[in-house]
């Protein structure tokens, strides 16, 4: 387990936890924010090994007691609240497993940290129990509720802890983990933009067989588009859809394919391309449509999500994509 030194990214949060601990102003309640795979419960677990360290030298340092038994998931004093109910954080798991508990010393550190995932679901009732503990915790207590959804919380819970967003990386960066991974390339390339600077979905993408289907399967679609009936295209997104692949997905691949058209256009630098192996195709599109075209698909793109978030058909919304592409491209 990685200490805050080792962390990839998000400076000004590891630089914050790093001046508090070192001042011994640590809170007793954070609200880590942020979409899943940025690294909270990383952070979180980085912090509580950093706290709870027996070294005299620096910490953690990876190899007392303390810091083997937090990357064993076994040290006592440091908790990972849990929930049976998938949707739900309940006020009896609230109850059962932070205020119950908060008012008994720890058993060998000297922190009693809790560490809550998914904090948003946590219905009103739960948040509400939680109140007490927040506003007057015992001295030893120290909470992060990790959340994608900071706007779920109630405001007397949120205002009451440090609130700390953390951010994604640099497209760079992720290429760079990947490829340290044993992942290069294009497949890097397609995996990191695809990701958005989260490197936790850029890890799951490089080693998903479902998602090389999707890129092979799209991809074959997207050369021959021009050569194909409008309806037979439909049909084939369709079978992709019902195969178990998320539409949106396909739609952010698709406008990341003509984003490259479009760079290329711009350009002609194939080195700024995600879908360098695909060059010779890159290259005969961008050949054949202007820019106006090129922007005009990508609008069309962006309407389509807009149309199925909306409930709109599914097979009208991508037969009127289909068609602006086919249109642009002639």
């Amino acid at each position: 387990m990685a200490g805050l030194g080792d962390i990839i990214g998000n400076e000004p949060v590891k630089d914050y936890f790093s001046t508090a601990i070192a001042d011994g102003q640590v809170s007793h309640a954070y609200l880590l924010a942020g979409e899943a795979g940025l690294g909270r419960k990383t952070l979180a677990r980085a912090v509580a090994m950093t706290l709870q360290c027996e070294s005299e030298g620096e910490r953690p340092c990876g190899v007392c007691t303390s810091c083997r038994m937090i990357q064993a998931g076994t040290h006592p004093d440091v908790r990972f609240v849990t929930h049976e109910k998938p949707g739900t954080i309940s006020v009896d798991d609230v109850r059962r497993q932070i205020v119950s508990d908060a008012a008994i010393r720890p058993y060998k550190g000297p922190w009693k940290i809790y560490i809550m995932d998914e904090a948003e679901k946590m219905n009103p009732q739960a948040q509400n129990a939680l109140l007490k503990t927040i506003e007057e915790p015992p001295s030893y207590v120290i909470l992060f509720l990790i959340t994608s959804s900071a706007e779920a919380m109630l405001e007397t819970i949120a205002s009451r802890c440090i609130r700390l967003s953390l951010r994604p990386l640099a497209d760079s960066v992720i290429r760079e983990k990947l490829a340290e991974r044993g992942t290069s390339g294009e497949d890097a390339d397609v995996a990191a933009a695809f990701a958005r600077g989260n490197l936790g979905r850029a890890l799951a993408l490089a080693a998903s067989e479902k998602f090389e289907q999707m890129r092979a399967i799209l991809l074959g679609l997207l050369k021959d588009v021009d050569k194909r009936s409008v309806s037979s295209l439909v049909e084939e997104i369709r079978a992709v859809r019902e195969g178990g692949f998320e539409i949106a997905a396909c739609l952010e691949f698709i406008s990341l394919y003509y984003r490259d058209v479009l760079m290329f256009k711009a350009t002609k630098d194939a080195n700024l391309l995600i879908f360098r192996d695909e060059i010779s195709y890159v290259r005969k599109r961008a050949d054949r449509m202007s820019f106006e075209g090129l922007e005009s698909v990508l609008l069309a793109i962006d309407t389509a999500r807009e149309r199925l978030r909306a409930n709109v058909n599914f097979d009208l919304t991508m037969e009127l994509l289909f068609l602006s592409m086919k249109e642009q491209g002639r």
